[in-house]
């Protein structure tokens, strides 16, 4: 049988909150922002934004948001992140329907990014686009 005594045994703090604290911590994400399309657009025109675009490439060149960076949903990794800002900027993510884009503000919430919005998609989109290949 082996004794310890107080004495010898000191805890900063106690174990199982620290042991909590620190899986919450990692575990837990931010629940990702949804914006209406007004909501991006106000945010376009007043602030500095990073526009996303998760779409595939050939959807991209069909027509995209003036400005937007085309960052398929299926590419969103560690190794794709050197496309994007650093982790406080603000990025707005779209795809056609809202679907892909749900899914990569969530990816890019794990990743570290602290200010993503979602804004859905194309289809609810009332404002400019501009096509890739314009004549």
């Amino acid at each position: 049988m082996i004794t310890v005594s107080k004495e010898h045994f000191v805890l900063s703090e106690d174990p199982m909150s620290s042991f909590f604290s620190r899986f919450m911590s990692k575990t837990t994400e931010k629940k990702p922002v949804k914006l209406t399309p007004a909501q991006a657009q106000q945010k376009m025109t007043n602030e500095p934004v990073t526009i996303i675009d998760v779409r595939r490439p050939d959807e991209f060149a069909e027509g995209h948001i003036p400005g937007a960076v085309n960052l398929p949903n299926e590419t969103i990794s560690h190794s794709a992140l050197a496309a994007l800002p650093d982790e406080d900027a603000v990025l707005l993510v779209y795809c056609r329907s809202g679907h892909r884009s749900a899914q990569a503000v969530a990816k890019l919430v794990r990743l570290g990014y602290k200010q993503v919005y979602d804004f859905g998609g194309l289809l609810q989109w009332p404002y400019e686009i501009t096509k890739e290949d314009q004549a």
